[in-house]
């Protein structure tokens, strides 16, 4: 299952009692629609608790207002009841897979830099250096 939205805080990473780290953060997703005969358009928002167990690194990406589109599974919804008797559901997702689309706050989460050969040439390879990369010495790559 793919679900997509947007990180309500940034993503905290827990240790389990058998030293396993998962990261927990949750996400919400809006939806819209017009009641039969209304003119007004209803807004849904609907929150889901994630995690993901895989690795912990990704954890310093996920900040609050960050857009995920999450691949894993939908756990059972817990239910429970508030102190004035309402009855509630938690719905909770167990992740596989993790694709950042965007959105965040930048300042906190460091992003992966590229790294950029330095070369007198100004970006431009010579065979020596294209030789160096692929493994080959007298070849050229085209």
């Amino acid at each position: 299952m793919e679900i997509t939205g947007r990180l309500t805080k940034g993503a905290q990473v827990r240790t389990t009692q058998t030293d396993k780290e998962v990261v927990g953060f949750t996400i919400a997703i809006n939806d819209s629609y017009r009641k039969k005969g209304a003119s007004e358009v209803a807004q849904l928002v609907t929150y889901i608790d994630c995690s993901y167990w895989r690795s912990a690194a990704i954890a310093p990406y996920l900040t609050k207002g960050t857009i995920v589109q999450l691949s894993g599974r939908l756990n059972e919804p817990r239910i429970w009841q508030d102190m004035e008797g309402t009855a509630r559901a938690n719905l909770s997702f167990t992740i596989n897979e993790i694709k950042i689309l965007g959105g965040g706050n930048k300042s906190n989460a460091s992003s992966p830099q590229e790294t950029k050969p330095t070369s007198p040439t100004k970006g431009k390879k010579t065979a020596q250096a294209v030789a160096a990369t692929t493994g080959e010495e007298d070849d050229l790559p085209f």
